[in-house]
């Protein structure tokens, strides 16, 4: 992969021009997709599947995480294109715009409300999908890498950890999820309470735009590179690829997942301590919460679970711990200590480090979720309202096969000290805790039918029981919220054609709702950003950012 000689203007083999030739005079779908099939095969792109073909549904299926997505009532696109090569995703990108479909770019398909393989309105759209864009060159001499923005998280880890054990790079635990989507949404994991987010460490990237150009950093501007690296996907073009900053680890890390099981006031009192606790620990300790929903056991008892990672030793982790947090009674078996590598495929979920770069690894599930910020602490007798409360989410008796859980994960460290406005992400300085909320179920198990779809919508209507539950203990002015976690509660944009339809209202609508709690005071930056690199809208997205 040669991203090091990426153009301030790479000029393409085919001009706009010659490609607007192909375009087919129907308006239908079947037109739109004969058009661009001609426009694609003329230009020598030749990986691409109609829903007329044996291959359709297989490819599009491949790498959608919610099921809730892969319904028959969903509308699907009039073509997934695969792009071999940076000169396919260009020439992709015109064939697209041609032929008058809507443009969706898929990386890994981890997106929450499926933006990325779905559009509003039945407009017709085309996904644009890099999975095969998923070639990765780390160099050791200068702790870089460069990632196309097919590959997975699984496949950087792997190929940073083969280069050696002092390297590894700051992002989610998740293995299969894509890098297009995760360091375009900021990208938060262990490692960002000593490292920052993925989008903190992106040195350059190479971004196809609406024209078709191929821009690095310095061609794409200040403010489109600062928008890209957090600003959310599907907005600014197709990301190719990105430079990454790696970070140093040492040989070995120190992990440990602790469960407690007890009454409500003593599972409400550990999570109340840990919110005092874990944002202010030293940088390279990490320390989140996992608390599932469900009636509690017969005995009245409920669960909590304490995951971890330390930057060091074990003796240390063990010593600092049972120091500051001596109620959750740390015991030294609770504690081991791996390579990077080998705690990163642990946390994934994964048996070994060699199952990281495997794409297909995993569960898919019909699920929803939403996200909260804390910037002061709940009171221990508010925490125990909220433990009880989990308690009468899913499953339930008769509901189907279903679930769900609250992640608390705790910010502090450096991502108190990069500024608020140094990436669109502005959750920083002030910001105790993420909260992730979420549930899931099971629609083809063993209900079946009304009952199953029932399953759904109950899980559905408990979570967002759950979040204005929530509303008095979170973020206020605006509601905060992660926009790597999807949630279109939130409000969309609700477009009706394939590209244009932006408005001054339309940006106060998005302003005053998902903006606000995506982006804070970013927001109007980044309406300026996509002004100057797409002022025709044509990558969009129920949340993508509305041009002016």
């Amino acid at each position: 992969m040669s991203c090091s000689i990426a153009a301030l203007v790479v000029s393409l083999f085919l001009s706009l021009n010659q490609i607007i030739s192909c375009r087919a005079a129907g308006a239908d779908d079947d037109g739109a997709a004969r058009s661009l099939a001609s426009c694609l095969i003329s230009h020598g792109v030749t990986n691409f599947t109609l829903p007329t073909s044996r291959s359709y549904a297989g490819v599009l299926n491949s790498s959608i995480s919610n099921l809730r997505f892969a319904l028959p009532d969903v509308g699907k696109p009039a073509a997934v294109v695969l792009p071999g090569s940076r000169q396919d995703l260009q020439r992709s990108v015109l064939c697209a715009r041609s032929s008058s479909l809507a443009v969706r770019v898929r990386s890994g398909g981890h997106s929450y409300e499926g933006l990325s393989y779905t559009s509003e309105n039945r407009v017709p759209f085309v996904v644009i999908d890099v999975a095969n864009l998923n070639r990765v060159r780390v160099d050791r001499g200068s702790a870089t890498a460069w990632a196309e923005a097919g590959a997975t998280l699984g496949e950087l880890y792997h190929a940073v950890g083969r280069s050696g054990r002092s390297l590894a790079f700051s992002a989610g635990s998740c293995s299969t999820i894509g890098l297009g989507g995760t360091v375009s949404g900021g990208g938060f994991g262990l490692l960002s309470r000593r490292f920052g987010l993925a989008a903190d460490n992106v040195l350059d990237a190479v971004l196809v735009d609406a024209d078709g150009r191929a821009l690095d950093r310095a061609a794409m501007g200040r403010d489109v590179f600062w928008a890209i690296r957090g600003g959310g996907g599907g907005s600014w073009g197709v990301v190719y690829a990105w430079k990454l900053r790696l970070v140093p680890v040492p040989r070995n890390v120190t992990v440990l997942s602790v469960g407690r099981t007890g009454p409500v006031e003593l599972v409400a009192g550990l999570v109340h301590r840990w919110q005092l606790v874990a944002p202010s620990l030293p940088d390279d300790f990490y320390l989140s919460v996992y608390l599932p929903t469900g009636p509690s056991s017969l005995d009245g008892n409920v669960s909590v679970s304490f995951s971890g990672q330390v930057l060091g030793p074990k003796h240390r982790a063990l010593s600092a711990l049972r120091q500051s947090f001596p109620e959750l009674g740390l015991a030294e078996s609770e504690l081991g200590e791996a390579s990077w590598l080998d705690a990163t495929a642990q946390f994934a979920g994964l048996d070994t480090a060699a199952d990281l770069p495997n794409r297909q690894l995993g569960s898919r599930q019909y699920f929803k979720g939403k996200s909260d910020y804390v910037r002061s602490p709940i009171s221990r007798r508010a925490m125990a309202d909220i433990v009880r409360y989990l308690s009468t989410g899913p499953p339930r008796q008769g509901q189907g096969q279903g679930g769900g859980y609250v992640i608390l994960d705790p910010y502090g460290g450096a991502m108190a000290r990069i500024a608020s406005g140094d990436t669109p992400f502005p959750h920083r300085a002030g910001t105790l805790y993420g909260v992730q909320y979420q549930v899931y179920w099971d629609e083809d198990g063993e209900l079946g039918g009304r009952a199953a779809a029932a399953a759904g919508e109950f899980c559905v209507r408990w979570l967002r029981s759950l979040y204005a539950f929530m509303a008095p203990h979170v973020s206020k002015g605006p509601r905060a919220a992660y926009v790597n976690y999807l949630d279109l509660d939130l409000g969309a944009n609700n477009w009706t054609a394939p590209a244009g339809g932006s408005s001054k209202a339309a940006v106060a609508r998005a302003r005053s709702s998902w903006g606000a709690a995506y982006f804070g005071d970013n927001f109007d930056r980044l309406v300026g950003a996509k002004t100057a690199v797409d002022p025709g809208n044509v990558f969009n997205n129920a949340q993508s950012i509305p041009p002016l």
